[in-house]
């Protein structure tokens, strides 16, 4: 899982391109949020890419957490300090806050166990749009603006038991949903196991925003307008 290309890092300074960042979303993580297409006016590097590079840079700890509060630009540049404190903010060249990182336990930058964990969380990450949250609106009687679909990455964390294993996979294990007038945080909950074995937990959360009564046949124009975008890339990657 070559995560580098799809970022650019020297001398601490963190970076992508439009074409870098809309690859990782379409390629890995299956993430077809037209957020993350190159020619976007809100373009946004995924927040999965962030975790990535920041797990590539620092290594792996037994509890990591990430909290985004702001959305990465291509025309961003982040400074990532070296530093062994526990807790980290990283800023742009302005002195803008986008990420707050917190970690504990025990240190890995074992690449096989990291490559291993990413994948597995990116992959499932990716997919919580539509798979995940479209059954979720439907059970809570609400669905977001399907017009100008904006659903924002709040923080993940992951709280591992043991780094002394070669490899990983998640498993989804149930999802929370909380409604706040016309806004609502979502989290997906997840398992990390290992030869058969739970070593550890983990949640994405989300915020959605705009929300309104529930409408079946805006959600299917949506879901059609999606999967005509996921099934143009595959066809252009199968060229």
């Amino acid at each position: 899982m070559n995560i580098e290309k799809y970022y650019h890092l020297e001398d601490s300074k963190l970076s992508f391109t439009r074409l870098q960042a809309s690859n990782f979303a379409k390629t890995l993580a299956g993430d077809f949020n037209p957020i993350h297409d190159p020619d976007s006016k809100r373009f946004c590097v995924p927040g999965d890419l962030l975790f990535a590079a920041i797990i590539k840079h620092y290594g792996l700890r037994q509890v990591m957490g990430i909290s985004f509060s702001g959305m990465v630009g291509d025309d961003v540049t982040l400074y990532l300090p070296e530093v062994t404190a526990r807790e980290i903010s990283i800023y742009d060249e302005k002195d803008k806050k986008y990420l707050d990182i917190s970690t504990n336990g025990e240190l890995s930058r074992d690449e096989k166990l990291i490559d291993s964990l990413l994948r597995s969380y990116v992959e499932f990450s990716g997919h919580s749009f539509p798979d995940l949250l479209i059954p979720l609106l439907k059970q809570n009687n609400v669905m977001i603006n399907t017009e100008r679909p904006l659903v924002i990455y709040d923080h993940m964390r992951i709280a591992l038991d043991t780094l002394d294993v070669d490899e990983m996979t998640l498993k989804f294990t149930n999802s929370e949903f909380r409604i706040y007038g016309k806004r609502a945080d979502v989290a997906f909950n997840f398992n990390f196991t290992s030869n058969g074995e739970i070593i550890g937990k983990g949640q994405k959360k989300m915020v959605l925003s705009g929300l309104r009564e529930y409408d079946q046949e805006k959600i299917d124009l949506l879901l059609i307008w999606y999967n005509e975008r996921k099934n143009k890339h595959g066809n252009q990657a199968a060229l």
